[in-house]
């Protein structure tokens, strides 16, 4: 039998269900959607989704951020951080792109970069 070959597409996506909590440091190669709870650091080499049940406090370093819950802490995008309506978060955060959809709660700082590399390292 051939030995088993690890891919990872651009369309797989690592899953935090609802109900869920995680507490520590978490790193993915890939996408990655949180539906749970999870407090400590978050590093997503990919794109990463915030479900609208989400809490995060801690962290956070992925490409692309979009929120739909509850988020504390320091956030880092290469790209862009997408605020959902409804979603709220109470911190920090650092992207090229920012965008704050009506009805999205944002209480902090934000810086606007020019990052041109993946702020992602593993470590």
């Amino acid at each position: 039998m051939a030995p088993k070959k690890e891919v990872l597409s651009a369309g797989d996506v690592s899953i935090l269900s609802n109900g869920v909590k995680f507490e520590g440091k978490m790193y993915s190669n890939g996408n990655m959607r949180v539906d749970g709870e999870i407090i400590g650091e978050l590093t997503i080499n990919g794109n990463l989704t915030l479900g609208e049940s989400s809490r995060l406090n801690g962290e956070i370093k992925a490409r692309n951020i979009t929120i739909g819950g509850k988020v504390e802490g320091v956030i880092t995008a290469a790209e862009k951080i997408i605020m959902e309506s409804g979603s709220s978060l109470r911190g920090d955060l650092s992207a090229k792109i920012l965008v704050i959809e009506e009805g999205a709660l944002f209480d902090g700082k934000s810086v606007m970069t020019n990052i041109s590399s993946n702020p992602v390292q593993n470590g």
